[in-house]
């Protein structure tokens, strides 16, 4: 969540006319997030989100992530739900860019989630997966293993201005992923971008997700890396450690609910460590190609080094869960 595109109160109160949602009463820009811009908007009837599209995100897949956000709603799977406006569409045009106005989720994120919180997200993680298992629609992972390469290679010349050493951790890195990356392990809509400020916890509850704009078919284990990447590590940038009660909590919370195969267990070190690849190359890509005049907060790449080298070093599955 970011802000790029900057409305005027007039033009807000023009496109929530819209819909039948009663007067705007109140509206802010969302500053948190890199990837679109985000209003939260109130109006007689409540408090919805407005998110205008930027950056990485094809129109064309629009109307896989409403759908998403849609049929898990409809099955009590607790996220944003997409709004209609008068003419019945959930996707509009804003100018030459594209917008959503999605239901308000009550709570909040938690910056460090305890190991508990982790078991919650496992079981949510798992139960999302169950949900859409049997989805007939679905979106290839655009930022799988296949593009990693061609990330590196429009960064790789000025990456060392972020750390001299980048070019270098990411080349071999690169190399080990791309050599053990699995070719089939069960796979179906996941999630990928779960990290904590895309959870909310409301009275230390879990009470949802939010942000599927990476939504896409996959293999179920990455959700898995990611989250051991996003939710397990503690401490600050240069001094990461991996939260081994974490991660099992996570882990012990998603097997109830969908049980891991001893296939998915063999690839959570690969899977791990491109996860950990793939949020470090996106944000120094991020970092070296920032938009002028935009209002967001470029998140660091550096502390993706540390879960790099802890993943590089493990050995199996049980350096993640024992």
């Amino acid at each position: 969540m970011a802000i790029y595109t900057k409305l005027s109160k007039e033009k807000i109160v023009s496109i929530i006319s819209n819909y039948n949602l009663g007067k705007m009463k109140k509206f802010e820009g969302i500053k948190e997030g890199i990837e679109n811009t985000n209003y939260l908007v109130e109006t007689d009837k409540g408090k919805f989100i407005l998110t205008i599209y930027e950056k990485r995100v094809n129109n064309d897949d629009l109307p896989f992530f409403s759908k998403l956000m849609l049929e898990l709603s409809n099955k009590n799977f607790i996220c944003p739900k997409p709004i209609l406006n008068k003419n019945n569409k959930y996707i509009n045009d804003l100018d030459a860019k594209k917008f959503m106005l999605v239901s308000y989720l009550e709570g909040k994120s938690k910056t460090n989630l305890s190991p508990n919180d982790c078991n919650s997200v496992g079981k949510q993680a798992a139960r999302m997966h169950e949900i859409t298992k049997n989805f007939n629609f679905k979106r290839n992972n655009d930022l799988s293993v296949d593009s990693w390469r061609k990330i590196f290679n429009q960064v790789k010349d000025k990456c060392n201005s972020i750390h001299p050493d980048l070019p270098k951790l990411i080349e071999t890195n690169l190399k080990d992923v791309e050599k053990g990356w699995p070719e089939d392990l069960p796979k179906g809509i996941i999630h990928a971008d779960l990290f904590h400020d895309n959870i909310f916890f409301k009275n230390d509850n879990f009470s949802g997700f939010i942000d599927f704009y990476f939504s896409c078919n996959d293999f179920y284990a990455l959700e898995i890396a990611i989250c051991f990447n996003a939710l397990c590590f503690d401490g600050i940038n240069e001094n990461l450690s991996f939260n081994v009660t974490k991660a099992k909590k996570f882990f012990d919370g998603y097997n109830e609910i969908r049980k891991i195969s001893n296939d998915e267990k063999k690839y959570i070190k690969v899977l791990s460590q491109g996860a950990a690849l793939r949020f470090l190359l996106t944000r120094v890509f991020d970092s070296i190609n920032m938009v002028d005049g935009a209002i967001v907060k470029i998140k660091d790449p550096i502390e993706y080094l540390k879960r790099l080298e802890f993943h590089k070093n493990s050995k199996n599955f049980e350096d993640y869960v024992v």
